[in-house]
């Protein structure tokens, strides 16, 4: 979920990493919209909305019955050698990362390798830019979305520009998905693009009632999208017509998660909705007693995903049962989406930590303390966790100890979540500045 306080953004100093050439020159200045300048003074909701959600909605929310049987404490916990192991995890290609968490299934694995050193290989900025989202990387092409509409295309070896394309609207806060040459985003004024990745050019859009604010979800031919208008929309993907829409009680914020025949929509309502994606009907759902905005994470017959009040929570989404609960000791709210191996679920709070947590028990397994909130959402490359942090550094944390191994300083808010393929790891700051990294 954004949380930047996009008022305060600047560009980064010239010392310190040194950029290729900058954005700035074959730009336009940066322009905000109206409706993009409201919703940075509701930065401290944190959702980069346009419209606000009600603190008295969010207090209506009755809470999960389930017990908490997970402890809220810090203290690292091994893994019970008994517990049985959880399916496989699908993983992103080594060669792509196609939307936001990498695969549809939410997980935010990668198959990639990536230098146990990473050095910047390049970096561009753009001048009174900030970025929220996270990059979509397919056959070499980084694609980028920043906050006052427009949207990059760049060649990930040198970060040279390919093209542009401006939305001539508001911003966007989600990210790009690409499938089959096409990318697809949504912006904060509720419409969503389809432009040829070849050279940016728009080929359909489609408007919704409110901001879109996270990525497409693709299903045979299908684009998967929500919107804060409460409504799931299923759009043809070759032209972008309608062919079903599901509404909730309230604005979706996460990105679409995809398992065998039904997607899963975790909503603003306080529950999990699982739906039927040949026709758009609710199979089922299960209460979690909180908004969120998480994008929820499939791994086996377990889901997982966090809350605005700063529960964690497991699921069996063939049951439509709550497993297990871990509350966040500090009560402060979970924006990260999680990240799976075979074994833990990876999370980060507002609290300052970054969490660990056996799938089958809900035991907390390690904790590393940021210096502020981390609503970066992790990846996991090999025995890494790669993630940001509000207190502008992206960390690279042993994923089975949670020991720090590396870690760069942005000098900006590190909201956005990194995008991984074999050699390279790009991520956005609120600077405006885009990095990428890998071993020269």
């Amino acid at each position: 979920m954004p949380s930047n306080e996009h008022d305060k953004r600047r560009s980064l100093p010239a010392d310190g990493v040194p950029h290729v050439e900058s954005l700035q020159s074959t730009l336009p200045a940066t322009r905000l919209r109206g409706t993009v300048l409201l919703a940075l003074l509701l930065g401290a909701i944190g959702l980069g909305a346009i419209g606000s959600i009600a603190k008295s909605a969010f207090a209506a929310i009755p809470p999960v019955t389930q017990e908490v049987t997970a402890p809220a404490t810090a203290a690292a916990a091994p893994v019970s050698s008994d517990q049985p192991a959880v399916d496989s995890v699908v993983k992103s290609p080594a060669d792509r990362w196609s939307t936001f968490r990498g695969t549809f299934e939410g997980t935010g694995a990668s198959a990639a390798t990536l230098p146990h050193s990473l050095e910047v290989l390049w970096t561009k900025s753009v001048e009174k830019g900030a970025f929220e989202a996270t990059a979509a990387i397919v056959d070499g092409l980084v694609v980028m979305a920043d906050l006052d509409g427009r949207v990059y295309g760049l060649d990930l070896k040198t970060g040279e520009l390919r093209w542009t394309y401006d939305s001539e609207g508001a911003g966007f806060i989600a990210s790009p998905t690409i499938h089959d040459g096409r990318v697809y985003i949504g912006d904060l004024d509720g419409v969503v693009h389809a432009l040829d990745s070849k050279d940016g050019q728009v080929a359909w859009t489609f408007a919704a009632e409110l901001e879109v604010d996270a990525a497409a979800t693709i299903y045979r031919g299908k684009v998967l999208v929500g919107s804060q208008d409460a409504t799931l929309y299923c759009l043809d993907a070759a032209d972008g017509t309608l062919v079903w829409k599901h509404e909730i009680a309230d604005q979706i914020r996460c990105s679409p998660t995809l398992i065998e025949d039904r997607v899963f929509v975790a909503g603003c309502d306080g529950f999990l909705h699982i739906i039927g994606l040949e026709d758009g009907k609710e199979i089922g759902k299960v209460e979690i007693g909180a908004p969120t905005g998480v994008t929820p994470a499939v791994v086996g017959d377990r889901l997982f995903l966090g809350t605005e009040d700063g529960r964690f929570i497991a699921i069996d989404w063939r049951k439509a049962e709550v497993l297990w609960r871990w509350d966040e000791p500090r009560g402060q709210g979970i924006r990260s989406s999680p990240a799976v191996s075979d074994r833990l679920v990876y999370f980060g709070t507002r609290g300052r930590q970054v969490q660990a947590l056996d799938q089958v028990s809900g035991e907390v397994v390690w904790t590393f303390a940021a210096r502020r909130g981390v609503d970066s959402s992790g990846v996991l490359v090999g025995d890494r966790l790669y993630l940001g942090a509000d207190d502008g550094r992206i960390y690279g944390l042993n994923a089975e100890s949670g020991e720090k191994e590396w870690e760069f300083e942005t000098g900006g808010e590190v909201s956005a979540s990194p995008a991984v393929v074999d050699g390279h790891l790009v991520i956005a700051d609120s600077r405006g500045t885009i990095y990428c990294f890998g071993g020269k």
